[in-house]
Protein backbone atom coordinates (compact mmCIF):
# COMPACT_ATOMS: atom_id res chain seq x y z
CA UNK A 1 0.00 0.00 0.00
CA UNK A 2 1.62 3.14 -0.83
CA UNK A 3 2.10 6.22 1.27
CA UNK A 4 -0.95 7.83 0.23
CA UNK A 5 -3.64 5.47 0.81
CA UNK A 6 -2.64 4.35 3.66
CA UNK A 7 -2.73 8.66 5.21
CA UNK A 8 -6.37 8.65 3.34
CA UNK A 9 -7.86 5.18 4.22
CA UNK A 10 -6.55 5.13 7.64
CA UNK A 11 -9.87 4.66 10.41
CA UNK A 12 -10.59 7.27 12.39
CA UNK A 13 -11.01 6.64 16.37
CA UNK A 14 -14.50 7.58 16.51
CA UNK A 15 -15.97 6.02 19.65
CA UNK A 16 -19.79 5.30 17.66
CA UNK A 17 -21.44 8.12 16.28
CA UNK A 18 -24.02 11.56 17.48
CA UNK A 19 -26.31 12.52 15.24
CA UNK A 20 -24.95 11.04 12.42
CA UNK A 21 -21.46 12.02 12.15
CA UNK A 22 -18.18 10.88 14.32
CA UNK A 23 -18.32 12.18 17.98
CA UNK A 24 -15.02 13.55 17.47
CA UNK A 25 -16.95 16.06 15.15
CA UNK A 26 -18.49 17.19 18.62
CA UNK A 27 -15.23 17.61 20.54
CA UNK A 28 -13.49 19.73 17.80
CA UNK A 29 -16.83 21.64 17.55
CA UNK A 30 -16.89 22.41 20.96
CA UNK A 31 -13.20 23.44 21.19
CA UNK A 32 -13.15 25.92 18.23
CA UNK A 33 -16.06 27.20 20.37
CA UNK A 34 -14.29 28.61 23.27
CA UNK A 35 -11.60 29.27 20.76
CA UNK A 36 -13.27 31.61 18.94
CA UNK A 37 -15.06 33.27 22.07
CA UNK A 38 -11.49 34.27 23.25
CA UNK A 39 -10.72 35.43 20.04
CA UNK A 40 -14.05 37.11 19.16
CA UNK A 41 -14.48 38.67 22.40
CA UNK A 42 -10.94 40.02 22.36
CA UNK A 43 -11.31 41.69 18.56
CA UNK A 44 -14.93 42.92 19.56
CA UNK A 45 -12.97 45.39 21.27
CA UNK A 46 -9.87 45.81 19.81
CA UNK A 47 -10.72 48.58 17.85
CA UNK A 48 -12.40 50.52 20.40
CA UNK A 49 -9.94 50.07 22.72
CA UNK A 50 -6.94 51.75 20.41
CA UNK A 51 -9.14 54.61 19.01
CA UNK A 52 -11.24 55.02 22.43
CA UNK A 53 -8.42 54.68 24.83
CA UNK A 54 -4.94 53.52 24.09
CA UNK A 55 -3.95 55.83 20.98
CA UNK A 56 -5.55 59.02 22.28
CA UNK A 57 -3.57 59.45 25.38
CA UNK A 58 -0.71 61.61 25.18
CA UNK A 59 1.53 59.31 26.85
CA UNK A 60 0.93 56.18 25.15
CA UNK A 61 4.29 56.17 23.71
CA UNK A 62 5.90 55.49 27.15
CA UNK A 63 3.54 53.59 28.30
CA UNK A 64 3.37 51.21 25.30
CA UNK A 65 6.38 48.90 24.38
CA UNK A 66 7.30 49.27 20.88
CA UNK A 67 4.88 51.96 20.10
CA UNK A 68 7.17 54.10 18.48
CA UNK A 69 8.45 51.97 16.55
CA UNK A 70 4.94 50.65 15.13
CA UNK A 71 4.34 54.82 14.72
CA UNK A 72 7.47 55.00 12.63
CA UNK A 73 6.58 52.30 10.38
CA UNK A 74 3.04 53.89 9.98
CA UNK A 75 4.51 57.19 8.99
CA UNK A 76 7.33 55.46 6.36
CA UNK A 77 4.50 53.44 4.90
CA UNK A 78 1.73 56.52 4.69
CA UNK A 79 4.29 59.50 4.17
CA UNK A 80 1.91 60.95 7.15
CA UNK A 81 1.97 61.73 10.69
CA UNK A 82 -0.17 59.07 12.77
CA UNK A 83 -3.84 59.82 13.95
CA UNK A 84 -5.88 57.47 16.26
CA UNK A 85 -8.19 55.86 13.39
CA UNK A 86 -5.80 55.73 10.47
CA UNK A 87 -3.07 53.92 13.24
CA UNK A 88 -5.96 51.72 14.78
CA UNK A 89 -6.80 50.25 11.45
CA UNK A 90 -3.70 50.07 10.33
CA UNK A 91 -3.01 47.84 13.42
CA UNK A 92 -5.68 45.72 13.55
CA UNK A 93 -5.19 44.81 9.83
CA UNK A 94 -1.34 43.97 11.05
CA UNK A 95 -2.78 41.81 13.53
CA UNK A 96 -5.76 39.91 11.80
CA UNK A 97 -3.40 39.80 8.88
CA UNK A 98 -0.86 37.96 10.69
CA UNK A 99 -3.30 35.92 12.84
CA UNK A 100 -4.38 34.70 9.26
CA UNK A 101 -0.78 34.07 7.86
CA UNK A 102 0.90 32.23 10.66
CA UNK A 103 -1.33 29.16 10.19
CA UNK A 104 0.79 28.17 7.06
CA UNK A 105 3.69 27.70 9.31
CA UNK A 106 1.35 26.00 11.80
CA UNK A 107 0.17 23.67 9.72
CA UNK A 108 3.90 22.89 8.51
CA UNK A 109 4.95 21.94 11.69
CA UNK A 110 2.03 19.69 12.60
CA UNK A 111 2.53 17.90 9.40
CA UNK A 112 6.70 17.59 9.53
CA UNK A 113 7.75 17.60 13.28
CA UNK A 114 4.60 17.66 16.02
CA UNK A 115 1.06 16.62 14.57
CA UNK A 116 -2.23 18.00 14.45
CA UNK A 117 -3.06 16.93 17.86
CA UNK A 118 -0.01 18.51 19.90
CA UNK A 119 0.22 21.55 17.46
CA UNK A 120 -3.36 22.61 18.62
CA UNK A 121 -2.28 22.20 22.81
CA UNK A 122 0.62 24.43 21.97
CA UNK A 123 -1.33 27.07 20.46
CA UNK A 124 -4.12 27.14 22.87
CA UNK A 125 -1.51 27.84 25.41
CA UNK A 126 -0.01 30.73 23.71
CA UNK A 127 -3.01 32.25 22.78
CA UNK A 128 -4.61 31.90 26.90
CA UNK A 129 -1.09 33.64 27.74
CA UNK A 130 -1.66 36.22 25.18
CA UNK A 131 -5.14 37.16 26.22
CA UNK A 132 -3.75 37.42 29.91
CA UNK A 133 -1.60 39.28 28.32
CA UNK A 134 -3.69 42.03 27.41
CA UNK A 135 -4.70 43.43 30.91
CA UNK A 136 -1.46 45.27 30.52
CA UNK A 137 -1.27 48.31 27.97
CA UNK A 138 2.54 47.80 28.43
CA UNK A 139 2.40 44.90 26.70
CA UNK A 140 0.07 45.21 24.49
CA UNK A 141 2.23 45.06 21.20
CA UNK A 142 3.62 42.06 22.71
CA UNK A 143 0.58 40.46 23.62
CA UNK A 144 -0.64 40.52 20.09
CA UNK A 145 2.59 38.72 18.99
CA UNK A 146 1.96 35.77 21.20
CA UNK A 147 -1.75 35.44 20.48
CA UNK A 148 -0.94 35.28 16.69
CA UNK A 149 1.61 32.65 17.57
CA UNK A 150 -0.76 31.15 19.13
CA UNK A 151 -3.53 30.95 16.53
CA UNK A 152 -1.18 30.00 13.98
CA UNK A 153 -0.18 26.57 15.93
CA UNK A 154 -4.39 25.94 16.75
CA UNK A 155 -6.09 27.16 13.63
CA UNK A 156 -4.90 25.31 10.69
CA UNK A 157 -5.05 22.16 12.78
CA UNK A 158 -8.11 22.00 14.57
CA UNK A 159 -9.90 22.59 10.60
CA UNK A 160 -7.33 19.80 9.39
CA UNK A 161 -8.90 17.31 12.27
CA UNK A 162 -12.55 17.91 11.47
CA UNK A 163 -11.85 16.86 7.74
CA UNK A 164 -9.40 13.64 8.89
CA UNK A 165 -12.86 11.80 10.68
CA UNK A 166 -14.15 11.14 7.52
CA UNK A 167 -13.07 8.70 4.77
CA UNK A 168 -12.79 9.75 1.39
CA UNK A 169 -15.84 10.23 -0.65
CA UNK A 170 -17.84 10.68 2.59
CA UNK A 171 -20.27 13.00 1.56
CA UNK A 172 -21.23 13.83 5.32
CA UNK A 173 -17.87 16.19 5.05
CA UNK A 174 -19.33 19.31 3.42
CA UNK A 175 -22.17 19.44 5.66
CA UNK A 176 -19.73 18.76 8.61
CA UNK A 177 -18.05 21.69 8.47
CA UNK A 178 -21.15 23.26 8.20
CA UNK A 179 -21.90 21.95 11.53
CA UNK A 180 -18.32 23.15 12.72
CA UNK A 181 -19.15 26.31 11.72
CA UNK A 182 -22.03 26.90 13.60
CA UNK A 183 -19.62 26.08 16.85
CA UNK A 184 -17.41 28.28 15.34
CA UNK A 185 -20.30 31.07 15.48
CA UNK A 186 -21.75 29.99 19.10
CA UNK A 187 -18.14 31.51 20.16
CA UNK A 188 -18.59 34.30 18.56
CA UNK A 189 -22.14 35.06 18.98
CA UNK A 190 -21.51 35.13 23.34
CA UNK A 191 -17.85 37.08 22.78
CA UNK A 192 -19.15 40.48 23.02
CA UNK A 193 -22.19 40.08 24.53
CA UNK A 194 -19.43 38.80 27.65
CA UNK A 195 -16.39 40.45 26.51
CA UNK A 196 -17.65 43.24 25.25
CA UNK A 197 -20.33 44.23 27.43
CA UNK A 198 -17.27 43.86 30.47
CA UNK A 199 -14.82 45.89 28.56
CA UNK A 200 -17.58 48.73 27.56
CA UNK A 201 -19.14 48.49 31.25
CA UNK A 202 -17.21 50.45 34.19
CA UNK A 203 -15.17 47.54 35.42
CA UNK A 204 -13.17 48.51 32.07
CA UNK A 205 -11.29 46.89 28.88
CA UNK A 206 -8.84 44.85 31.07
CA UNK A 207 -12.19 42.42 32.10
CA UNK A 208 -13.06 41.65 28.60
CA UNK A 209 -9.61 40.93 27.43
CA UNK A 210 -9.51 38.72 30.63
CA UNK A 211 -12.87 37.06 29.97
CA UNK A 212 -11.73 36.24 26.63
CA UNK A 213 -8.29 34.14 28.18
CA UNK A 214 -10.84 32.22 30.94
CA UNK A 215 -12.51 31.20 27.46
CA UNK A 216 -9.55 29.90 25.99
CA UNK A 217 -8.35 28.15 29.11
CA UNK A 218 -12.01 25.95 28.92
CA UNK A 219 -11.58 25.20 25.05
CA UNK A 220 -8.21 23.83 25.92
CA UNK A 221 -9.17 21.51 29.41
CA UNK A 222 -11.80 20.29 27.18
CA UNK A 223 -9.65 19.30 24.16
CA UNK A 224 -7.54 17.51 26.15
CA UNK A 225 -10.13 15.39 28.13
CA UNK A 226 -11.48 14.15 24.89
CA UNK A 227 -8.72 12.68 23.00
CA UNK A 228 -9.78 9.60 22.60
CA UNK A 229 -12.55 10.71 20.00
CA UNK A 230 -10.30 12.01 17.57
CA UNK A 231 -8.77 10.47 14.32
CA UNK A 232 -5.04 9.65 14.29
CA UNK A 233 -2.91 12.60 13.13
CA UNK A 234 -1.93 12.51 9.41
CA UNK A 235 2.09 12.32 10.92
CA UNK A 236 1.26 9.06 12.84
CA UNK A 237 -0.56 6.92 10.35
CA UNK A 238 2.39 8.04 8.11
CA UNK A 239 4.96 6.34 10.50
CA UNK A 240 2.39 3.74 10.98
CA UNK A 241 2.58 3.07 7.40
CA UNK A 242 5.17 0.36 5.75
CA UNK A 243 7.68 2.22 4.23
CA UNK A 244 7.60 2.74 0.58
CA UNK A 245 10.77 2.43 -1.52
CA UNK A 246 12.00 5.51 -3.09
CA UNK A 247 12.66 5.61 -6.82
CA UNK A 248 14.72 7.64 -8.46
CA UNK A 249 14.10 10.53 -10.62
CA UNK A 250 13.82 9.86 -14.29
CA UNK A 251 13.42 13.53 -15.38
CA UNK A 252 13.90 17.05 -14.35
CA UNK A 253 10.36 17.32 -13.51
CA UNK A 254 10.46 14.59 -11.54
CA UNK A 255 12.90 16.21 -9.28
CA UNK A 256 11.31 19.25 -8.88
CA UNK A 257 7.22 17.69 -7.91
CA UNK A 258 9.32 15.51 -5.38
CA UNK A 259 6.94 13.62 -3.35
CA UNK A 260 3.99 15.08 -4.91
CA UNK A 261 2.38 13.67 -8.51
CA UNK A 262 1.13 15.84 -11.28
CA UNK A 263 -2.47 15.35 -10.71
CA UNK A 264 -1.72 16.15 -6.78
CA UNK A 265 0.51 19.41 -7.85
CA UNK A 266 -2.82 20.13 -10.30
CA UNK A 267 -4.52 20.23 -7.14
CA UNK A 268 -2.26 22.22 -5.11
CA UNK A 269 -2.46 24.71 -8.09
CA UNK A 270 -6.28 25.03 -7.61
CA UNK A 271 -6.45 25.75 -4.00
CA UNK A 272 -3.55 28.41 -4.19
CA UNK A 273 -5.68 29.72 -7.18
CA UNK A 274 -9.02 29.71 -5.45
CA UNK A 275 -7.44 31.20 -2.29
CA UNK A 276 -5.56 34.40 -3.90
CA UNK A 277 -9.53 35.35 -5.40
CA UNK A 278 -11.02 34.65 -1.99
CA UNK A 279 -8.45 37.04 -0.37
CA UNK A 280 -10.91 40.10 -1.44
CA UNK A 281 -13.67 38.35 0.25
CA UNK A 282 -11.75 38.93 3.42
CA UNK A 283 -10.54 42.08 2.89
CA UNK A 284 -14.05 43.28 2.26
CA UNK A 285 -15.88 41.05 4.89
CA UNK A 286 -13.55 41.88 8.21
CA UNK A 287 -14.73 45.42 8.07
CA UNK A 288 -17.31 43.86 10.17
CA UNK A 289 -14.37 44.25 13.09
CA UNK A 290 -13.36 47.16 11.87
CA UNK A 291 -14.81 50.11 10.43
CA UNK A 292 -18.09 48.81 10.89
CA UNK A 293 -17.56 48.47 14.11
CA UNK A 294 -16.92 52.39 14.02
CA UNK A 295 -19.91 53.07 12.19
CA UNK A 296 -22.34 50.82 14.93
CA UNK A 297 -20.35 52.92 17.31
CA UNK A 298 -20.49 56.30 16.06
CA UNK A 299 -23.39 56.64 13.72
CA UNK A 300 -25.78 54.36 14.65
CA UNK A 301 -29.32 54.59 17.19
CA UNK A 302 -28.48 52.34 19.64
CA UNK A 303 -31.00 53.49 22.18
CA UNK A 304 -34.20 52.00 22.04
CA UNK A 305 -36.76 50.46 24.42
CA UNK A 306 -35.27 53.01 27.60
CA UNK A 307 -31.76 50.67 27.05
CA UNK A 308 -29.00 51.50 25.30
CA UNK A 309 -27.37 48.33 23.51
CA UNK A 310 -23.49 48.55 23.61
CA UNK A 311 -21.94 49.39 20.40
CA UNK A 312 -20.07 45.52 20.87
CA UNK A 313 -22.89 44.12 20.33
CA UNK A 314 -22.90 44.54 16.93
CA UNK A 315 -20.76 41.84 16.14
CA UNK A 316 -23.35 39.07 17.93
CA UNK A 317 -25.44 39.88 14.96
CA UNK A 318 -23.20 38.04 12.37
CA UNK A 319 -22.74 34.74 14.17
CA UNK A 320 -26.38 34.68 15.65
CA UNK A 321 -27.63 34.99 12.20
CA UNK A 322 -25.53 32.12 10.98
CA UNK A 323 -27.36 29.43 13.14
CA UNK A 324 -30.37 30.81 11.49
CA UNK A 325 -29.57 30.40 8.70
CA UNK A 326 -26.89 27.25 8.08
CA UNK A 327 -30.30 24.54 8.98
CA UNK A 328 -31.58 27.03 6.10
CA UNK A 329 -28.91 26.71 3.36
CA UNK A 330 -27.70 22.85 4.35
CA UNK A 331 -30.78 21.82 3.41
CA UNK A 332 -31.65 23.62 0.24
CA UNK A 333 -28.03 22.00 -0.36
CA UNK A 334 -29.38 18.37 0.46
CA UNK A 335 -32.07 18.64 -1.94
CA UNK A 336 -29.64 20.53 -4.53
CA UNK A 337 -27.96 16.75 -4.09
CA UNK A 338 -30.49 14.89 -4.15
CA UNK A 339 -31.53 16.32 -7.48
CA UNK A 340 -28.08 16.44 -8.92
CA UNK A 341 -28.12 20.64 -9.12
CA UNK A 342 -25.94 21.25 -6.08
CA UNK A 343 -23.49 23.66 -7.43
CA UNK A 344 -19.83 22.80 -6.87
CA UNK A 345 -17.56 24.18 -3.65
CA UNK A 346 -15.86 27.28 -5.97
CA UNK A 347 -19.37 27.73 -7.62
CA UNK A 348 -20.62 28.19 -4.02
CA UNK A 349 -17.55 30.37 -3.38
CA UNK A 350 -18.35 32.63 -6.21
CA UNK A 351 -21.98 33.39 -5.33
CA UNK A 352 -20.58 34.26 -1.66
CA UNK A 353 -18.64 36.82 -2.98
CA UNK A 354 -21.31 38.43 -4.81
CA UNK A 355 -23.63 38.12 -1.50
CA UNK A 356 -21.29 40.09 0.21
CA UNK A 357 -20.94 42.80 -2.51
CA UNK A 358 -24.99 43.49 -2.29
CA UNK A 359 -24.53 43.84 1.61
CA UNK A 360 -22.41 46.79 1.18
CA UNK A 361 -24.99 48.55 -1.31
CA UNK A 362 -27.34 48.62 1.71
CA UNK A 363 -24.44 50.49 3.34
CA UNK A 364 -24.12 52.88 0.53
CA UNK A 365 -27.73 53.92 0.40
CA UNK A 366 -27.47 53.83 4.85
CA UNK A 367 -24.45 56.29 3.81
CA UNK A 368 -26.08 58.48 1.16
CA UNK A 369 -25.72 62.09 1.64
CA UNK A 370 -24.92 61.90 5.76
CA UNK A 371 -22.99 64.33 7.79
CA UNK A 372 -20.20 62.43 9.96
CA UNK A 373 -21.71 62.71 12.81
CA UNK A 374 -25.26 62.07 11.87
CA UNK A 375 -26.73 58.51 13.08
CA UNK A 376 -29.13 56.37 11.43
CA UNK A 377 -31.17 53.07 12.42
CA UNK A 378 -29.76 49.65 13.58
CA UNK A 379 -32.09 48.67 11.01
CA UNK A 380 -29.32 49.20 8.18
CA UNK A 381 -26.40 47.41 9.90
CA UNK A 382 -29.03 44.62 11.07
CA UNK A 383 -30.07 44.30 7.15
CA UNK A 384 -26.44 44.02 5.90
CA UNK A 385 -25.31 42.03 8.26
CA UNK A 386 -28.13 39.44 7.01
CA UNK A 387 -26.88 39.43 3.29
CA UNK A 388 -23.43 39.22 4.75
CA UNK A 389 -24.08 36.54 6.21
CA UNK A 390 -25.63 34.40 3.24
CA UNK A 391 -22.15 35.40 1.44
CA UNK A 392 -20.12 33.74 4.35
CA UNK A 393 -22.03 30.86 5.09
CA UNK A 394 -21.84 29.98 0.67
CA UNK A 395 -18.01 30.65 0.98
CA UNK A 396 -16.23 29.93 4.09
CA UNK A 397 -17.14 26.80 5.09
CA UNK A 398 -17.19 25.66 1.72
CA UNK A 399 -13.33 27.00 1.86
CA UNK A 400 -12.14 24.47 4.56
CA UNK A 401 -14.21 22.01 2.99
CA UNK A 402 -12.58 22.17 -0.02
CA UNK A 403 -9.41 22.02 0.87
CA UNK A 404 -9.50 19.10 3.00
CA UNK A 405 -11.25 17.43 0.08
CA UNK A 406 -8.98 18.47 -2.26
CA UNK A 407 -5.21 18.66 -0.95
CA UNK A 408 -2.43 15.68 -0.81
CA UNK A 409 -3.08 14.17 2.68
CA UNK A 410 0.29 14.20 3.73
CA UNK A 411 0.14 18.31 3.11
CA UNK A 412 -3.20 18.71 4.49
CA UNK A 413 -2.21 21.16 6.94
CA UNK A 414 0.09 22.95 5.24
CA UNK A 415 -2.67 23.30 2.89
CA UNK A 416 -5.37 24.56 5.42
CA UNK A 417 -2.62 27.40 5.94
CA UNK A 418 -2.41 28.36 2.37
CA UNK A 419 -6.17 28.91 2.71
CA UNK A 420 -5.59 30.89 6.25
CA UNK A 421 -2.59 32.51 4.12
CA UNK A 422 -5.44 34.13 1.51
CA UNK A 423 -7.33 35.36 5.00
CA UNK A 424 -4.31 37.12 6.09
CA UNK A 425 -3.44 38.78 2.44
CA UNK A 426 -7.63 40.05 2.83
CA UNK A 427 -7.49 40.84 6.95
CA UNK A 428 -4.34 43.42 6.27
CA UNK A 429 -6.36 44.48 3.40
CA UNK A 430 -9.18 45.32 5.57
CA UNK A 431 -6.72 47.86 8.23
CA UNK A 432 -5.36 49.34 4.81
CA UNK A 433 -8.22 50.38 3.47
CA UNK A 434 -10.03 51.09 6.33
CA UNK A 435 -7.47 54.16 6.06
CA UNK A 436 -9.43 55.76 4.05
CA UNK A 437 -12.52 55.77 6.36
CA UNK A 438 -12.15 59.26 7.36
CA UNK A 439 -10.15 60.54 4.44
CA UNK A 440 -13.59 60.18 1.65
CA UNK A 441 -17.02 59.85 2.26
CA UNK A 442 -18.54 57.13 3.88
CA UNK A 443 -20.68 56.24 0.54
CA UNK A 444 -17.77 55.98 -1.77
CA UNK A 445 -16.31 53.95 1.06
CA UNK A 446 -18.52 51.64 0.73
CA UNK A 447 -19.20 51.73 -2.74
CA UNK A 448 -15.10 50.39 -2.87
CA UNK A 449 -15.77 47.63 -0.55
CA UNK A 450 -18.75 46.35 -3.52
CA UNK A 451 -16.63 46.86 -6.60
CA UNK A 452 -13.62 44.42 -5.04
CA UNK A 453 -15.94 41.85 -3.84
CA UNK A 454 -18.00 42.19 -6.90
CA UNK A 455 -15.04 41.92 -9.45
CA UNK A 456 -13.86 38.94 -7.02
CA UNK A 457 -16.86 36.53 -7.57
CA UNK A 458 -17.53 37.42 -11.02
CA UNK A 459 -14.06 36.17 -11.48
CA UNK A 460 -14.34 33.30 -9.53
CA UNK A 461 -17.35 32.12 -11.47
CA UNK A 462 -15.90 32.67 -15.15
CA UNK A 463 -13.07 30.70 -13.66
CA UNK A 464 -14.52 28.23 -11.62
CA UNK A 465 -15.60 25.64 -14.53
CA UNK A 466 -11.42 25.04 -15.54
CA UNK A 467 -10.87 24.63 -12.17
CA UNK A 468 -13.67 22.05 -11.49
CA UNK A 469 -12.39 20.59 -14.15
CA UNK A 470 -8.74 19.77 -12.03
CA UNK A 471 -10.42 18.94 -9.04
CA UNK A 472 -13.41 16.83 -10.64
CA UNK A 473 -10.35 13.92 -11.67
CA UNK A 474 -9.97 13.21 -7.52
CA UNK A 475 -13.46 13.90 -6.38
CA UNK A 476 -13.70 10.57 -9.01
CA UNK A 477 -10.97 8.68 -7.84
CA UNK A 478 -11.82 9.49 -4.51
CA UNK A 479 -15.64 8.14 -4.77
CA UNK A 480 -14.27 5.33 -5.88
Amino acid sequence: MSTVAAETSAPAIQEGTFLGHPKGLFVLFLTEMWERFSYYGMRSLLALYMLNYLFIKPEVGKQVLGFNAIAGMFHLLFHETWTAQPLQSWVYGLYTGFVYFTPFFGGMLADRVLGQRRTVVVGAVLMAIGHFMMASERMFFLALLTLILGNGCFKPNISTQVGLLYPPGDKRRDRAFSIFYVGINIGAFLAPLVCGTLGQSKLGWHWGFGAAGVGMVLGLIFYLMNQKYLAPDVLAQRKAAPAEPRRRPTSFWDWAKGSLTRDEWLRVGAICFACLIVGAFWAVYEQQGNTLQIWADRNTQLHFLGFTMPSTWYQAFNPFMIWFFTPVLTSLWGRQAAAGREPTSLMKMAIGLILLALGFVVMIVAAQGMAPDAKRSILWLTGATVIFTLGELYLSPMGLSFVTKVAPARIVSMMMGVWFFANAIGNYTTGYLGTFYEKIPKAQFFALCTAIAMVAGVALFILSRPLDKIVGKHDKQEAH
